[in-house]
């Protein structure tokens, strides 16, 4: 495994992370003993950075965590954990709370959640509207101060707040939506960190499995919050397996599988981009996370290979006929 430092005052990670979402029902049911030992399969592999949201499964996910790193030791395992989104007991989203009191408490509950004395990386999930970036960071600020976190981090937000909350304390990583057909950062929010010595974490890597190369039309169903994302509807999803074929044929002519196809692409994107990279089994966990031996330059010409062929894929449409420009960016652009 190589490593990677998150920003200019951020700390040394695993260049891939293992994004834990999926193992408290976001993807549909996951199986507990599976989910821990998918989490030790990553820190066996050499992961050390494991990312949360303290809303996952309402708290589920965190307290799976800890029980997993129970007697890890602690500098060997980075959390990151994003807070705020609030949830009704039916499991629908309410909106987010940036305030500095709310940020405290919630910081209280996710310690004792996963049985930890500080959290690494803290960052509120979506920025708060009627509560001013400043005031949440300077939050999260005292708490560093008193020793319950480590780092700052933000998540989904644009330049505008990353700067103003950089004002206020450094900041190691923006956690973002980021992978070979969702490329909106590219245009200013990418320069933007990079000036402001601010990394990537990049979540959505395999855009939400959809280029995994293991996706089916229709697959999603129930609970599945895909069942219900554009970028898996009719045309969309259409459109979107097309570009998953034409990665498999370089992915095979190289002996690998889509998903790290898609995965080594955005890692091969700089040296401030860390992919975190969902996995409910150890198997297919192992696959993801074992591959990023490779040197950058093969990744990078593989890569290059797989923007060529789909350059000459449509671009994915919304439901309305309009082209989706953020959420689907297709390769011909950049």
């Amino acid at each position: 495994m190589q490593y990677r430092r998150l920003g200019t005052n951020g700390p040394t990670v695993s260049a891939l992370g293992l994004g834990c979402m999926g193992m408290s029902g976001m993807y549909g049911p996951a199986d507990r003993h599976e989910s821990i030992a998918t989490i030790h399969a990553a820190l066996d592999a050499g992961v050390t950075l494991i990312d949360t949201g303290d809303f996952y499964g309402m708290g589920h996910n965190e307290m799976l965590i800890g029980e997993a790193i129970k007697g890890v030791p602690r500098q060997q395992v980075v959390v990151s954990v994003k807070f705020g989104a609030l949830r009704d007991p039916a499991g629908g989203w309410l909106g987010n709370d940036g305030r500095p009191a709310a940020v405290k408490s919630f910081l209280a509950y996710s310690l004792q959640r996963l049985g930890v004395d500080y959290i690494d990386i803290y960052r509120p999930a979506r920025r708060d509207p009627s509560v001013p970036i400043e005031e949440t960071v300077g939050a999260i600020a005292d708490m560093v101060k008193a020793g319950y976190v480590r780092h700052i981090g933000l998540s989904e937000v644009g330049v505008e707040t990353i700067r103003r909350a950089a004002a206020v304390h450094p900041i190691s990583d923006l956690q973002i939506e980021y992978s070979l057909i969702s490329r909106g950062i590219e245009d200013a929010i990418l320069p933007a960190v990079r000036e402001l010595g601010i990394a990537i974490t990049a979540y959505g890597v395999l855009s939400r499995g959809l280029i995994s190369g293991h996706w089916q039309k229709g697959a999603a169903s129930g609970r599945d919050f895909r069942a219900f994302s554009p970028r898996f509807q009719g045309g969309n999803v259409d459109a979107n397996l097309a570009l998953v074929e034409a990665l498999r044929k370089v992915a095979d002519a190289k002996g690998i599988s889509v998903a790290q196809a898609a995965i080594a692409w955005v890692a091969a994107q700089g040296a401030d981009i860390v992919p975190v990279v969902g996995a409910l089994r150890r198997r297919r966990g192992a696959r993801r996370h074992g591959g990023d031996a490779e040197p950058a330059g093969h990744r990078r010409d593989r890569t290059r290979r797989a923007e060529g062929r789909s350059r000459r894929l449509p671009l994915c449409r919304r439901r309305n006929g309009r082209p989706r420009q953020r959420e689907v960016r297709m390769i011909s652009r950049s």
